[in-house]
């Protein structure tokens, strides 16, 4: 492993080298070797595992939304379904109805990245007629046609390890090499992607804290992330207030924040550049701290022992 030069002339801890790190995603250009971007989140369900309706309603949901983009997020995440199995089962014509009007709202009024968080194509070609950018498929790429979209969209698609169908069970996972087996996964799907027409500088990756993995998985993904992040593609880590997180600490939802920001940060550290989180003014408070600790930018002011 080797050294990186930050700029100002820091020399800081090896991070794998990014083939495409400057990326324009909607109406924003980033640079992840030197920036980490956090992803607001916005669930408009009425049973999300963590803000339990809080946003379900439209206005509710376009104002978190806004929210978080006025706290400096860079991305927001919109999702109409929620992920678990056990959630009430939500069709095609109901997801949009949820989705592509709060897509629709918040690309007016800011140039926030906004992605969808969907399994299903029609759902992500109508929420990009709408303003968004990306496409944040948790089902490992399942439905190939998903990639068809963002290849003909020129959408950026996240590709997530998961190993169950869309809304199906997986009961205890097992894996020889978890860390290992991921990688072969992402790579193998990034492949697909391609083959689809999307090219790689349209590619995040996100291995899948908690999906489809117990704690102990997701705590030895999280201290060999920089594995997942020797494939060159941007990372994505969404670890905010997942089980893992609960089930380390012993803390309920609710009081899940502090460790919740401690998991991100050693995800930076090991090559995360997207933070996918909840609360969004802690995280980009945290993640301007890491970038000033890594020497990716200056320090706000200047005033302590300066003379």
């Amino acid at each position: 492993m080797r050294a990186r030069t930050a700029p100002y002339g820091l020399i800081v801890s090896y991070l794998p080298p990014l083939r495409h790190p400057v990326r324009t995603i909607g109406r924003r250009t980033f640079n992840f070797d030197h920036q980490v971007v956090v992803m607001g989140i916005v669930n408009r369900t009425p049973d999300s595992f963590f803000d339990q309706g809080r946003t379900f309603g439209l206005e509710q949901a376009v104002a978190a939304a806004l929210t978080a983009a006025q706290a400096g997020a860079g991305w927001i995440d919109i999702g109409g379904v929620p992920f678990s199995p056990d959630a009430a089962e939500v069709g095609s014509a109901e997801e949009i109805e949820r989705v592509v009007p709060v897509v629709a709202r918040v690309a007016e009024a800011s140039d926030i990245v906004i992605s969808v968080d969907t399994f299903r194509p029609e759902v992500a070609a109508r929420s990009i007629d709408a303003g968004a950018a990306v496409i944040n498929d948790t089902t490992g790429l399942h439905d190939p046609e998903l990639a068809d979209v963002a290849a003909a969209s020129g959408a950026t698609l996240v590709i997530t390890h998961s190993l169950a169908l869309p809304k199906q069970h997986h009961p205890a996972p097992q894996y020889d090499d978890v860390v290992a087996e991921i990688k072969a996964f992402l790579a193998a799907r990034v492949q697909l992607a391609v083959d689809h027409g999307v090219p790689e500088d349209r590619i995040v990756l996100d291995p899948g804290h908690d999906l489809n993995k117990n704690t102990l998985h997701t705590l030895e993904l999280t201290r060999r992330l920089t594995e997942i992040a020797e494939l060159g593609l941007p990372v994505l880590a969404a670890v905010s207030n997942k089980d893992f997180v609960g089930e380390a600490t012993g803390l309920p939802k609710p009081d899940r924040m502090s460790p919740s920001i401690a998991a991100a940060t050693i995800c930076v550290l090991n090559g995360a550049r997207i933070l996918r989180m909840h609360d969004a003014s802690a995280a980009v408070a945290a993640a301007r701290m890491i970038e000033a600790v890594l020497g990716f930018r200056q320090p706000a002011s200047l005033s302590h022992n300066m003379g």
